[in-house]
Parts: structure tokens; sequence; C-alpha cells
């Protein structure tokens, strides 16, 4: 089982990479935002691995990091998500956006994934809502556990961020920006919802 491959990028193609790891030629599959951040062809690079055996095939699935990687373990364990939706949707959904979108429950993110359909994207929600705790996300600008956002948010919280969502905002960015306005604000701040709609605000401007 390979987990992990260091070599010389050879080509890319729209959905992989060929590794050249002392001669031999790896094929690995990526997603586009991962092709697009280990370098050019010559270029040393890295990758973590995934091994999928199948009677047919022995597919190598790389990424950048190991939040990724994570992601893509939860993704493909949601019935009807096989590896290429899951690279699907972390090309359309970095893997540092995908706990809030998760958390509020953006369908209109998740749908715009090749291969995401409504029901499939309800699914993709409910399901990794309960499973997603172990993994470390990237909030808008900090690193806190997924439970730390997916916790059922307060009356007012949801207000701002419906507010925000009729100013035209995705859900999962007013969501995240929303988060982001009640850390900062102070105690009685936070209970005011013209000043987390202001802060949350600011920080989508940011």
């Amino acid at each position: 089982m390979i987990g992990k491959l260091s070599g010389i990028i050879d080509s890319f193609a729209d959905n992989h990479a060929i590794l050249d790891v002392n001669g031999v030629g790896y094929v690995v599959f990526a997603s586009r935002r991962t092709l697009g951040r280990i370098g050019q062809p010559g270029d040393p690079a890295t990758l973590l691995i995934d091994t999928h055996v199948r009677e047919d095939h022995i597919h190598l699935y790389g990424f950048a990091d190991v939040n990724e990687q994570k992601w893509f373990r939860l993704l493909t364990s949601v019935q009807g998500v096989g590896a290429k939706v899951a690279l699907s949707i972390l090309t359309a959904c970095p893997a540092e956006r995908l706990g809030v979108i998760i958390a509020s429950q953006d369908k209109g993110a998740i749908t715009s994934a090749d291969g995401v359909g409504p029901k499939l994207g309800v699914r993709i929600l409910t399901e990794l809502k309960d499973k997603a705790e172990q993994v470390e996300i990237i909030a808008p600008s900090k690193s806190v556990k997924y439970k730390e956002i997916a916790s059922e948010p307060k009356s007012i919280d949801q207000d701002a961020v419906s507010a925000l969502v009729n100013l035209g905002y995705p859900r999962s960015d007013a969501y995240g920006a929303v988060m982001q306005a009640r850390t900062k604000a102070n105690d009685n701040d936070k209970e005011n919802l013209q000043t987390i709609i202001r802060m949350a605000l600011k920080e989508l401007s940011a």
C-alpha cells in the first residue's frame, strides 16, 4: 500500500499528474486545486496517497495536505460518492472551506461540484454533519475543530446569517463571517444583532 510519493513532476492532465519516482511514472489522480498547487513539470513534489484497489484497476489519489486527504475519506464514506465525485467536490469546495459549508448546510456550494445533484448534495450535508467532528478545519482566519462551528447556532446568529444571505452572500460565506464576528465581539455585542451583522460584513469585505 502506497501512503506517500516524492518525485519529479513529469506531466499533467485534466484530473491527474504523472510523478516520476526514480524513473517510474506514477499516475496520481487529484483535485484541480492540488494539481495547481504542487508545481510545474520538472519540479520536485510530494503527495500523500490513498491507494484504491479494485478487481480491474489500482488507482492512486494524491493530496497536497492531510486536511484534504481527511475530507476525501469522509466524502467517499457517503453512499453515492466515489473517488471521482469526491475530487470534484474538493475542486469546487476547497478543504479549508468544507467544514463551514457542511456546518452551514450550504447545498448550493456542494451542488456546484460536477456530479453532485440536489439529492446527493443533501445526503452529503446530512451524513457529514455528524461524521466530520474529527477533522481539523480552517475557519476564515484560524484553525479550529469542526465541532466548534457545527454546534447549534444561537437564534441571533441564525438571524444574522439570514440577513447576509438576503443581501446576496453565499450561505457558507455568511455563516463563516458571523462565526468570526462572534469570536471578536465582546460579551454585550454578541447579543446585538445589528452589531454582529456589521462585524460580519466587515469580515466579508476584508
